[in-house]
């Protein structure tokens, strides 16, 4: 997960109706974010062919107030996977913003190496270019302290989606507390401004304001209602 601030006037138009820039110390940040989805079920069934593939999306932070309760969550800009398949069910299902390209891992991440140490990098190919984020941890894994940047990156459990209507799906997203490392030699080789827009160019050809590797879970994605 690398993390930037943006200018939120970039933001403002893609805010979903009945929700609010949810802002970090009155800042707006957006997410590069890639991970590995591992034994993927649809309504129970495995695909075959796509059950594991890599996933690349390009997220910001939005609150949605709901019975005098505040519901942290995130919309998804952009998000990349290998296969048309998988993409077009999530435009279908949730109305996301899913393309399909060329897609690759490399991790060196397990049971031993993850207090020692690891690295994980993943790449997609754009204009036939392979372009690159690697992230090296550094340290221990340890739970996002409460307060902390880390947790209000991670501990999101809603999703957002507007739709062509001008509406807005909203979907629950279940999974447990996540332990995060944090990274040093943060490494980002995009041609972002092509792929997301100038704005967003802009503000990801600098380094990240933040970096770290979350260890994952078990999720659980539900089916969306209209807000």
């Amino acid at each position: 997960m690398f993390n930037y601030a943006i200018d939120p006037a970039a933001l403002a138009p893609l805010v979903p109706r009945g929700t609010m820039l949810d802002l970090w110390n009155g800042q707006a940040l957006v997410s590069l974010v890639a991970f590995m989805f591992v034994r993927t079920r649809v309504l129970r069934l495995a695909i075959p062919w796509h059950c594991n593939f890599e996933k690349l999306n390009l997220r910001f932070y939005v609150r949605h107030e709901s019975n005098g309760q505040s519901r942290r969550g995130v919309v998804f800009i952009k998000e990349i996977v290998p296969r048309w398949a998988i993409a077009t069910v999530a435009r279908v299902l949730y109305g996301e913003n899913y393309v399909s390209m060329p897609m690759r891992h490399n991790l060196e991440l397990t049971s031993s190496t993850l207090r020692l140490g690891g690295a994980a990098e993943y790449g997609w190919r754009l204009n036939g270019r392979w372009n690159t984020l690697r992230a090296v941890t550094d340290g221990i894994a340890a739970p996002a302290i409460i307060g902390s940047e880390e947790e209000f990156i991670t501990e999101r459990y809603w999703g957002y989606a507007r739709q062509r209507d001008g509406g807005c799906c909203e979907y629950a997203v279940e999974h447990p507390r996540w332990n995060v490392w944090r990274v040093r030699e943060p490494i980002l080789d995009c041609d972002a401004a092509p792929l997301y827009g100038p704005a967003f160019g802009e503000a990801l050809v600098r380094p990240p304001r933040s970096a770290f590797v979350a260890d994952g879970s078990d999720i659980a994605v539900r089916f969306g209602v209209r807000l």
